[in-house]
């Protein structure tokens, strides 16, 4: 359908009425307008980035600032109070943007709801576009779904959790809108039209515009938002500090800037999340090219590796110091429902991590299955009764530089199996995601894009290092491709002739392929296969 632009805006993506209704003259030019003003930032703070990294790649670790020294050291600043809505948040539940899960999210009985765009939505056009649909349709309590099998989701009368969204990280780009001949920030796209709709409608209704702010790299780039914050409040009349922002402390040179980070959104701040699979995928990634920082089996990083412990300490004590919450990250386990065995004890690790949480001094815990709810609500009530640990100022922690980026004590191994299972991971996902899942259950974990980036990023530092498994080969490329192309075979072979052709799975081992041979590397994955879900019509 033919749909009204803003001047020097262009719409790629094929329209439907409910998008014309999202993608209003008024909606593109806000969006138009926070793109004008920021974009320019955003493309050299990501310039930046790639000049971290060659100073990383000479030997030059991080550390914490010395020209922000004064923002560490002066205790007095605080940061904004909790807003409504956001003063519990023991238990978080997360997952994509689609119409039933939004729905069962909001009924779970988490206190709250990250609608997310980002690692757990392939960011296909109507993957986004139904997305903020469903968002609007969701805030004003009018969203109905109605299954293939006939059962009505629709929300239940009260209790429903506070909704918080995730918007695409920095790198990401809508190419389905052109701004006057580029692409759209996929960053501002997605928190430019979930404001737009729904900010005052929020208000209205006692809470406000609250989102997560995924893989930030540095406080400047927190910076950033804050000043898109505050213009897109002017430009709506909506009093600056309404919006609330969780940052994903989910960057190893994050870790270095968290007060740094909370300061630039102090009035927006609602805390700091430690976001714990970016987080290894980013140690791994800024470390690559140095062999002593080659890490074992994924399995064997846990949040009790020490590098590990340490960001967490690190951020428990720097949130409550500033008065905001310190989050939890993700228990990948969800529920098995064929074998009671194994539930068993998937249920057992994702207790003792939520456990080791509260004892640590979390604000809340993230799910990612309605199911998880009361598990992670019940250790939480027994061990954090009152609404959040602010109070827990863990006056105990010091935290070194060098503690954030050591492998002292990292322990485990590099195995063939664990080769294959990160050859299986990395494929099984990205064909997902190339037909439009962001979020997939493999061998009863949930993965999203950040454990897919794992596997596929050890896959690439093995091969660079020439890591020897410890039934003794040398992981090359050989080694690798003959074990991707085993993998490949023995997934073909599951799935049956009469699913091969409908898959992505040759379109995934092309990717994967050119992205494990210890040479190219890809920032991310969703950036390097985001053209090959792309749905662009003739302008």
């Amino acid at each position: 359908m033919a749909t009204a632009t803003s001047q020097g805006v262009q719409i790629l993506g094929p329209m439907k009425p409910e998008f014309a209704e999202i993608l209003s003259v008024p909606a593109q030019e806000f969006v138009a307008t926070l793109h004008r003003a920021f974009n320019a930032r955003r493309k050299e703070l990501l310039q930046k980035r790639l000049e971290r990294q060659e100073e990383l790649d000479a030997g030059r670790f991080p550390d914490f600032l010395p020209e922000t020294k004064w923002i560490r050291d002066d205790a007095l600043w605080k940061a904004a109070p909790p807003a409504p809505g956001l003063v519990d948040r023991r238990i978080e539940i997360t997952g994509p943007v689609d119409r039933k899960m939004v729905i069962n999210a909001l009924n779970s009985g988490a206190m709250t709801y990250m609608a997310d765009f980002e690692d757990s939505n392939a960011p296909t056009w109507e993957n986004n576009l139904s997305g903020q649909v469903n968002l609007r349709d969701a805030v004003r309590r009018t969203i109905i779904y109605t299954a293939p099998n006939g059962k009505l989701y629709q929300l239940r009368e009260e209790g429903t959790a506070t909704l918080l969204v995730r918007p695409r990280g920095w790198h990401m780009e809508e190419k389905h809108l052109l701004i006057d001949g580029e692409p759209a920030s996929g960053s501002i796209f997605d928190f430019g039209l979930h404001f737009f709709h729904n900010a005052a409608e929020l208000v209205k209704r006692g809470a406000g515009p609250y989102f997560y702010l995924p893989k930030l790299e540095s406080h400047l780039e927190a910076r950033l938002w804050n000043d898109i914050f505050n213009h897109a409040q002017d430009l709506l009349s909506i009093p600056r500090g309404t919006i609330r922002g969780t940052v994903l402390i989910e960057t190893i040179t994050a870790a270095f800037e968290m007060d740094e980070i909370i300061y630039e959104l102090r009035t927006h701040s609602s805390g700091l999340n430690c976001g714990r699979w970016d987080y290894i995928f980013s140690f791994i990634k800024r470390f690559r090219n140095h062999p002593q920082f080659v890490l074992p089996n994924r399995s064997d990083i846990t949040m009790t590796t020490p590098f590990m412990d340490a960001y967490v300490r690190l951020l428990i004590k720097t949130c409550h110091r500033r008065g905001v919450h310190a989050m939890g990250g993700m228990a990948a386990f969800i529920p098995i429902k064929d074998d009671e065995v194994k539930n068993e004890a998937a249920m057992a690790k994702v207790s003792a991590d939520k456990l080791r949480e509260v004892l640590a001094g979390h604000d809340g815990t993230w799910v990612a299955h309605p199911g998880l709810v009361k598990l992670a609500r019940d250790i939480f009530d027994k061990h954090m009764p009152q609404a959040n640990q602010l109070h827990v100022t863990r006056d105990d922690v010091n935290v070194a530089a060098p503690d954030l980026i050591s492998t002292q004590g990292v322990t485990g191994t590099i195995t063939d199996a664990g080769v294959r299972m990160n050859v299986d991971v990395a494929l099984r996902y990205m064909e997902a995601w190339l037909r439009g899942y962001g979020c997939v259950p493999i061998h009863h974990l949930m993965e999203d894009a950040a454990t897919a980036e794992i596997s596929r990023s050890q896959l690439w530092q093995w091969v660079r290092h020439r890591a020897r498994t410890a039934e003794g080969r040398e992981i090359n490329p050989e080694y690798i491709n003959k074990v991707l192309d085993e993998e490949f075979e023995r997934i073909r072979g599951e799935l049956g002739p009469e699913r091969s052709p409908k898959s992505k799975f040759e379109l995934a081992r092309k990717h994967l392929a050119g992205t494990i041979q210890g040479q190219d590397y890809a920032e991310f994955l969703t950036a390097l296969c985001y053209d090959s879900i792309l749905t662009l019509v003739p302008v």
